[in-house]
C-alpha cells in the first residue's frame, strides 16, 4: 500500500505541486482581501427626506419661495398622527380599493390619508362592496 502511494506521488508530483501552489495563492489572496476589506469599511450612506405637509394630506397655504424655505425646517408634522383614522371607524378602506381593514392592521396604515374611507361596521363595509381582509380581521 505504501509503495503504491509513493508511486502515485512520483507520477503526479508536478500536478500535485501546481495544485498546492494554486491553493496557497488563493488562500493568501482571500486573506489579503479580507484584511483590506476590514480596514476600509465605511459607514453606509443615509439619505433622509424631510416630511412635507403635502405628503401627509394636510392643506398648506401658498407661500412665496423665500417664506417657504424659512418655515419648512421648523415645521414638525408627525406622519403617524396624519394617518390615524377617526375613533368611530370599525373598519377603514381606500377609495381606490375594494378591501376593508381593521384600523390596527398594517395594510390600513398604508392607505393614504386623502383616500381613507371610514366604516362603522363590517356590514356597512360589505354593503358598499368591500371585502374584509382576512389577514387582520378574525
Amino acid at each position: 500500500m505504501v509503495d503504491k502511494l509513493k508511486e502515485f506521488f512520483k507520477r503526479n508530483e508536478v500536478k500535485i505541486a501546481l495544485l498546492t501552489g494554486f491553493l496557497l495563492v488563493a488562500a493568501i489572496s482571500f486573506e489579503f482581501g479580507l484584511i483590506q476589506g476590514k480596514k476600509s469599511q465605511i459607514s453606509p450612506l443615509v439619505i433622509e427626506k424631510a416630511a412635507r405637509a403635502q405628503d401627509l394630506g394636510t392643506q398648506v397655504a401658498p407661500a412665496s419661495a423665500p417664506e417657504a424655505s424659512k418655515t419648512a425646517p421648523d415645521a414638525k408634522i408627525s406622519p403617524a398622527s396624519a394617518k390615524t383614522p377617526p375613533a368611530d371607524c370599525a373598519f377603514v378602506g381606500s377609495k381606490n380599493s375594494n378591501k376593508a381593514y381593521a384600523p390596527a392592521c398594517h395594510f390600513a396604515k398604508l392607505v393614504k390619508p386623502e383616500n381613507l374611507v371610514c366604516f362603522k361596521s363590517a356590514d356597512e363595509a360589505q354593503a358598499q362592496g368591500r371585502q374584509l381582509n382576512t389577514e387582520c380581521v378574525k
